[in-house]
């Protein structure tokens, strides 16, 4: 990977957009995570499809590297609720209190996350712990 991380990234999105299987794109997030480190939304991407693919302990660890790196980021948050929901562990009020609060105040912010609840369920209908988040975030 010569190209700079934020252009990969953009390839590993588009190409996760285009309908790409989650497993077929762990390996390549999980280099770009290798690359750059300290990169938040590279290690929320990686979480994401560790969960879509039922691999709750992997997500966890991604998400709670991704929510180090940036604690304010939404998806972030919804990642480590659901890896938190997947493995059993206990704490995830906070998490999902401090998304409502950044819901609250942006809706575009809202807009997204709502988008990517619909994603994930369109993706894994069957995904108890989105559909209990999208229950205490949207409806």
């Amino acid at each position: 990977m010569t190209e700079s991380v934020d252009n990969l990234l953009d390839q590993g999105l588009a190409r996760y957009q285009a309908g790409e299987k989650a497993e077929d794109l762990i390996p390549y997030f999980q280099e770009l995570c290798d690359r750059a480190p300290r990169n938040a939304t590279a290690w929320s991407c990686l979480a994401w499809l560790y969960l879509l693919t039922e691999q709750g302990k992997k997500a966890l660890k991604a998400a709670q590297k991704s929510t180090k790196i940036e604690s304010k980021a939404p998806q972030a948050r919804i990642n480590l609720a659901l890896a938190m929901l997947e493995v059993g562990e206990k704490g995830v009020r906070k998490h999902i209190e401090i998304v409502q609060q950044i819901m609250g105040l942006d809706n575009q912010i809202a807009k997204d996350i709502q988008d990517n609840i619909e994603d994930g369920l369109a993706r894994k209908p069957d995904w108890e712990s989105l559909k209990r988040v999208k229950k205490w975030l949207i409806d």
